[in-house]
């Protein structure tokens, strides 16, 4: 089965395209990319020149992906979100989702439009980054972790498998969060007009850990360089440089010097 390409596309020079690929109206694909079978390029995607697609990829409209990007089988890039009708995300229209430049994206990954991801990031098979995202450079996001709208995430940090983090976080600079841990924002859990008001996410600063499993409550501050243990239940701000442990998570020691980035 031959690639159908729009009239109005464009192909940079060895580009290479698998059987079945379909190329719409504006999409531009970069000089010596990949592009694997039964992938669908929708109108105004922009591949980069030697970005690597594998099969059966959906990239939606507009989305970019800058030079040497690598997307594995089945991913959905781009996709615009269908809101319920008590969803607490904002609708209206997005910009598309921007992939800086090296991206990994891994198989069956759902990365939304409105998100822009800074170069050099990592995302794992069957992770899900939702709208209104801004994640910085070299950011690893693991398998099966989800990211919810409107967070934002920064460079250097690493969430591992499984992560859960939820609408309208804030995570700095060469965080680590462990496998399984989870984020809340809202202490009604879904009842009562009032929680509308008072959503809110965890913020996380500069250089803090999170141990595996660990649960953070909504609205609560992490500190710089800061320790949660593993299983910790976050209830109240942490310290920065300080170690919390137990449920409810309480202050034991501060962090040895010698974990601290300055002297890494």
């Amino acid at each position: 089965m031959e690639a159908s390409v729009h009239p109005e596309a464009t192909l940079g020079a060895g580009a290479v395209l698998g059987p079945g690929v379909v190329i719409d109206q504006g999409a531009r694909v970069g000089e010596g990319a990949v592009i694997g079978s039964f992938v669908h390029l929708c109108e105004g995607v922009v591949i980069g020149a030697g970005c690597v697609i594998g099969d059966h990829v959906t990239v939606h409209p507009g989305t970019v992906l800058e030079e040497r990007c690598t997307v594995a089988d089945f991913a959905v890039l781009g996709k615009r979100p269908k809101l319920g009708p008590r969803s607490t995300a904002k609708g209206g229209e997005l910009a598309p989702l921007v992939l800086g430049a090296g991206c990994s994206v891994g198989s069956h990954t759902v990365l939304m439009a409105g998100t822009t991801f800074g170069p050099g990031c990592i995302v794992g098979d069957n992770a899900g980054v939702r709208e209104r995202c801004r994640i910085g450079e070299n950011v690893v996001i693991g398998r099966s972790v989800t990211v919810e709208n409107d967070t934002t995430i920064g460079s250097r940090t690493k969430i591992q498998s499984g992560a859960y983090v939820t609408a309208y976080v804030t995570i700095e600079d060469d965080v680590f969060i462990a496998p399984m841990v989870v984020t809340t924002n809202d202490n009604f859990m879904g009842r009562t007009e009032k929680r509308f008001a008072s959503l809110k996410g965890c913020t996380i600063r500069r250089g803090a850990r999170v141990g595996g499993g660990a649960h953070i409550l909504p609205g609560i501050e992490i500190g710089e360089e800061a320790f949660v243990a593993t299983g910790a239940v976050v209830t109240r701000d942490v310290a920065p440089k300080t170690v919390v442990m137990g449920v409810p998570a309480r202050a034991v020691r501060s962090v040895p010097d010698e974990e601290l980035l300055e002297n890494q």
